[in-house]
């Protein structure tokens, strides 16, 4: 058997020589977010109110969590209604036609059908033609950004010109598992094109092992996980190798960004992996989500991009960084162009604004919601 190449000690990139950020090879066209748009929604539990029903170690799996409360899905939404909201914010803020997507793509570990793609019940829903592809994306909480990747390399390579990546989420989480504290719900949308940008993706890279930290077998309804191996070996791992490729792929440090966003599997380790990197709290505070909506699996790192791109300037450079157990990284180096300018006169809410609006729910009425209380005929 030949050995695959030990790409974690120094080999290229299977992605190449990366564009530099002020510029793009001649051949390819430029790519990046020319619009975009998100929904969480409105309901939330706090974990204080989970850990008095369960007691015990309850207190204090939250507090290491510092994630404050949750966002919750109603009885009525599901990854499609969620991602048809955040994608109809972001055509709607521009005026897009979305008979001019080629490309859709939905990146989800909750899809509503085993065996149905979300991504036609989309286009559907928003009136995009049948001229187009559409796939629904898996990998943990990557599943957004690896279509993002994808999205990228259609639009570059100017086979479609503009593509729909949605990552949304209504993570799952048994009663009484740490996971309760954190799996939440939201999502964000991202028209993807070569044209009036107002964020230049300028490069990505990924790293990728075979680590099963987390998972789910067909047909279980909660998902299995590593507990502590989940940290250390997956998690850090793979985003600070990914994150160090990132800058040694485009010679920068983490004082050429003027913000940070990492997957948030809860409120500390996104802080933690930010210090080890050497970015500091006010670089990530922005794109920090998770402590007041928990953690929105392939959401989570695209939200915190949105939240940065409400608020940055023209210039600024964004560093993004997301996570899928299994497991894998991608990274994303980002600059926002001047477009943004005359982007914001196109009023529209901010993250900040839409999470502000809430609904607390006390227990019984979250299981009911969540399904973790089966009624009898």
């Amino acid at each position: 058997m030949i050995a695959p190449p030990d790409r974690e000690n120094g080999a290229p990139s299977p992605f190449g020589a990366p564009p530099r950020h002020e510029g793009h090879p001649p051949h390819l066209r430029p790519v990046g977010i020319v619009s975009y748009g998100f929904y969480v929604p409105r309901y939330r539990i706090r974990t204080e109110t989970i850990a008095q029903v369960w007691g015990h170690d309850g207190p204090q799996t939250a507090a290491n969590l510092n994630v404050r409360q949750k966002s919750v899905p109603g009885p009525d939404e599901d990854v499609a209604t969620i991602s048809v909201e955040a994608t109809r914010q972001a055509i709607d803020r521009v005026g897009f036609d979305p008979r001019r997507v080629g490309a859709i793509y939905v990146g989800s570990e909750s899809h509503p059908y085993a065996v149905k793609p979300t991504g036609t019940i989309l286009a559907a829903a928003i009136g995009a033609g049948p001229e187009l592809t559409a796939a629904d994306f898996e990998f943990a909480c990557k599943a957004g950004t690896a279509a993002m990747q994808t999205a990228m390399g259609l639009v570059r390579s100017s086979m479609v010109d503009t593509a729909l990546v949605v990552a949304a989420d209504t993570s799952q989480g048994a009663p009484r598992n740490a996971l309760e504290y954190s799996a939440s719900a939201g999502g964000a949308a991202f028209l993807i094109g070569s044209e009036d940008i107002i964020a230049s993706l300028n490069h990505t890279v990924s790293f990728t092992t075979d680590t099963p930290d987390f998972w789910r077998r067909e047909g279980q309804k909660y998902p299995s996980h590593g507990e502590r191996f989940t940290g250390r070996p997956a998690f850090f791992r793979h985003v600070k190798a990914c994150a160090e490729r990132m800058m040694a792929a485009m010679e920068s440090t983490p004082d050429d960004y003027q913000h940070a966003v990492f997957h948030q599997p809860n409120g500390k380790f996104p802080v933690n992996i930010a210090k080890q990197l050497g970015f500091t709290m006010d670089q990530i505070q922005t794109g920090l989500l998770a402590p007041k909506i928990g953690n929105t699996y392939s959401a989570a790192a695209p939200l915190g991009l949105a939240a940065v791109l409400d608020i940055a300037a023209p210039g600024d450079r964004v560093f993004v960084t997301g996570y899928g157990s299994g497991a894998g990284s991608d990274a994303f180096d980002i600059t926002v162009t001047d477009a943004i300018v005359d982007y914001r006169k196109k009023k529209s809410r901010t993250v900040e604004e839409h999470l502000a609006k809430t609904v607390d729910l006390d227990y019984s009425t979250y299981a009911k919601y969540r399904g973790k209380i089966i009624l009898g005929d």
